[in-house]
């Protein structure tokens, strides 16, 4: 079966995104695991806010895509978007239906991009098999929580740790 991968950079606060919606406080100096990251895998999840950064990011791009990331199988979780992009899978309804059919086919991993709301849906079903999260050196003080409040307590295995010269540490873990 497929593992469904939470990997997202984070301020050492616990924000994805600063008050204003910003994420500019996120390294980019590096490759920091993403090319290895994404030999793991060949599909990604979005929700709505998350797929309509990407769209409107690629498009401010001279060649419609974004720079370094490899061709995936895009799913876009929405229940109000009316239509996505050809080739982009839009789901809405019994997500937890979908998202078990999906991690059933054969393939590769699948990286939860995000966003919140999202992320916090898939966590409550158990859905998560990894957290991999790029803590950034940052205090941002406000902004997005990456994760609001829980309805149970989720017991975590460290799967791996790396720091970078810049101070960023990932961390991996199994969700148990």
């Amino acid at each position: 079966m497929r593992k469904l991968i939470l990997q997202v950079a984070v301020s050492l606060d616990g924000f994805i995104e600063g008050p204003n919606g910003e994420f500019d406080w996120c390294f980019t100096d590096q490759d920091y695991g993403m090319t290895a990251f994404f030999e793991r895998i060949d599909s990604v999840f979005y929700g709505r806010k998350s797929y309509e950064l990407t769209v409107s990011m690629a498009d401010s791009m001279d060649n419609g895509a974004l720079p370094d990331f490899p061709k995936l199988q895009e799913y876009v979780f929405s229940n109000t978007l009316p239509e996505v992009k050809p080739g982009v899978i839009l789901i809405n309804g019994d997500i937890e239906t979908e998202v078990r059919r999906i991690k059933n086919e054969p393939g590769k991993d699948i990286w939860l991009f995000g966003g919140a709301s999202l992320t916090a849906s898939l966590m409550a079903l158990g859905l998560v098999d990894e957290i991999s999260l790029a803590v950034h050196p940052n205090l941002l003080g406000s902004g997005k929580p990456l994760f609001g409040p829980l309805t149970k307590r989720m017991p975590l295995t460290l799967l791996d740790t790396k720091t970078y010269s810049s101070g960023l540490v990932s961390l991996t873990y199994a969700l148990t």
